[in-house]
């Protein structure tokens, strides 16, 4: 069964940067489309960026041109890396596959604060 374990969150003032990485258990990752996912305070848990098999991206509006998704799949992992971080970026991060597969993970909080 393939695992997915988040890391790199923290806390962090506005406008600052983050790097979040996943790693996954099993290879069969290299076949999926992955995503970055998040949960903020009394929310549902929202898609927020996607890459494809071969390196095609998307993101949701609200992080356009601020956080970029990259993927290594020698390494079975996934990044997001967070540029221009706001309050409202505050979450706990999950990665997954889209459509999601694989168990959730523990994920990776993220506190935009001063």
């Amino acid at each position: 069964q393939v695992q997915l374990v988040e890391s790199g969150g923290g806390l962090v003032q506005p406008g600052g940067s983050l790097r979040l990485s996943c790693v996954a258990s099993g290879s069969i990752v290299t076949g999926y489309t992955m995503g970055w996912y998040r949960q903020g305070p009394g929310q549902l848990r929202e898609l927020v960026a996607t890459i494809t098999t071969t390196g095609n991206t998307n993101y949701a509006e609200s992080v356009k041109g601020r956080f970029t998704i990259s993927r290594d799949n020698a390494m079975k992992s996934v990044y997001l890396q967070m540029n221009s971080l706001k309050p409202e970026d505050t979450a706990v991060y999950y990665c997954n596959s889209r459509p999601t597969r694989i168990g959730w993970g523990q994920g990776t909080q993220v506190t935009v604060s001063t």
